[in-house]
């Protein structure tokens, strides 16, 4: 390393990521994808109603509201869907973002790194909603096209840069795609969102340390809204002129890449960035399982009936999955709680053997509760199949396979149930959208009065009269 390289004292040009991502959000004008638009809507609904669902669980809505009791903003704050809350954006985005991620069960992005572009919808909506209550014209197209930008941002630094190898959790990502375009969302010019990336980056990543074991725990369920609420931050500080750092990602010693990064780059793939993200998303339809999991609880649902009247015959059980999910969910010993039971795959594979579903109240602590579980949890064996991880990676498929297969202590077994592609993947479209839609109405109406649900489904089923509609419009008819 040249010593000038620490020394000198001359301001550079930003770096070329902090220029490019900007550049990106600004050029609004390029987001003419139909069915990023039509998916942008089908997310849209998805996410708002996995938030939803998460207000029946305490342990999420003791963190809701303000931090300090009373710091309210009544009849001008950004509110809270499914809640009476009005606050300031910054803790409103907290609150958005915690509900959307609380069961696990919002969109997914899976490549070098994973995540859940959908998180971002915490920042989007809250800044949006604030600023259409002061006077602001914006609409719910321009929420729908900042969630394509902010899916396209967070999905494409993650197809060649795995932050999870080097220890950081994915959310630095939420709030990199989040903070970009909330700047610009809040009027911000070229250089306030470069300044306001810059601070991002810097704020560096979060440790894994929460997802794995032995320290699973509650805070992978707020972390992303931790993110985009950090990222509202650093855009009402970018635009009050505070200063960024050009540098951020690249200075010799001190900057992201050489600190956090293992000294390699962070890349963006030659395809740039455009709508390829959210015309791709794949969607957590029937179940709240960690993604790498998926298919092995289609697979696991299909062979319930076989397995369910010879529990006590099981010698083994085979679970062939992707080498990401064999790292991250393959997952041996106690359980302590419902964040390490959603990311453990025999235990997301046990249940459905037993009961022919997976729902969210089968991680709370009644359920796990059954002996049989952890029962079928010590029959199993987990192993990477590599087509399986050949075909995760590939970028014309991004398949997501898992295989199940049950072997009887009388030497018969079951057929090899294998899945490729889950339900939610763009691959299966035309069978998945009926049944998110289904999910929607049913989070919705768990929540919202029937009235208020009922006008909420229209408005979303037309998509015109949808974009059209002022964001405190929209966010009117979520108040409870």
């Amino acid at each position: 390393m040249n010593s000038d390289d620490l020394t000198s004292a001359k301001r550079p040009e930003p770096d070329q990521l902090l220029q490019q991502i900007a550049d990106y959000t600004l050029a609004t004008d390029r987001i003419t994808s139909q069915e990023a638009l039509e998916t942008a809507r089908l997310c849209l609904v998805d996410t708002l109603g996995c938030g939803l669902l998460a207000l029946n669980y305490p342990a999420c809505v003791k963190l809701l509201g303000p931090i300090v009791p009373g710091a309210t903003m009544p009849g001008r704050g950004a509110r809270v869907p499914g809640t009476g809350h009005e606050l300031d954006p910054v803790q409103a985005a907290f609150n958005i973002g915690a509900m959307i991620r609380w069961l696990d069960f919002n969109d997914t992005w899976l490549a070098a790194e994973w995540g859940h572009p959908s998180d971002n919808l915490g920042g989007i909506l809250a800044v949006g909603d604030y600023l259409s209550r002061g006077g602001s014209k914006l609409t719910m197209r321009d929420v729908l096209v900042a969630m394509i930008q902010a899916h396209e941002i967070q999905g494409v630094l993650a197809l060649e840069n795995s932050f999870n190898r080097v220890g950081l959790d994915h959310v630095l990502l939420v709030r990199i795609a989040s903070t970009a375009v909330v700047t610009r969302l809040l009027g911000g010019s070229r250089e306030q969102i470069i300044n306001a990336l810059s601070n991002a980056f810097i704020d560096g990543g979060a440790l894994r340390t929460y997802r794995h074991a032995p320290n699973t725990g509650s805070r992978k369920s707020w972390a992303a809204g931790d993110a985009t609420s950090r990222a509202v931050r650093q855009a009402y500080f970018a635009l009050k002129g505070e200063m960024g750092y050009p540098s951020a990602l690249t200075a010799k010693g001190w900057g992201f890449q050489d600190v956090l990064f293992k000294g390699k780059p962070v890349v963006v793939p030659a395809q740039g960035f455009g709508s390829y993200v959210m015309e791709q998303i794949l969607f957590k339809i029937s179940f709240p399982a960690e993604f790498h999991a998926q298919t092995a609880v289609e697979a696991a649902i299909a062979l319930h009936h076989q397995a369910t009247n010879r529990l006590d015959q099981i010698d083994r059980i085979v679970i062939e999955t992707q080498e990401s999910g064999k790292r991250i969910i393959d997952k041996t010993g106690p359980l302590n709680n419902p964040a390490d039971r959603d990311h453990c795959i025999q235990y997301m594979v046990a249940v459905p053997l037993l009961k022919g579903s997976l729902t969210a109240e089968d991680y709370e602590d009644s359920v796990a509760a059954d002996s049989r579980i952890d029962s079928l949890r010590a029959k199993m064996e987990v192993v990477e199949n590599p087509a399986f991880t050949r075909d995760y990676l590939d970028p014309a498929k991004r398949s997501i396979g898992n295989s199940v297969q049950i072997f009887f202590r009388d030497g018969t077994s079951t057929e090899r149930v294998a899945v490729e592609y889950p339900i939610g993947h763009r691959r299966r479209r035309a069978e998945g959208i009926p049944v998110l839609l289904e999910k929607f109405e049913k989070n919705l109406r768990g929540r919202i009065p029937a009235a208020q649900a009922d006008r909420i489904l229209t408005l979303c089923a037309d998509r015109a009269a949808l974009e059209t509609t002022p964001v405190s419009g929209f966010m009117d008819l979520f108040v409870v």
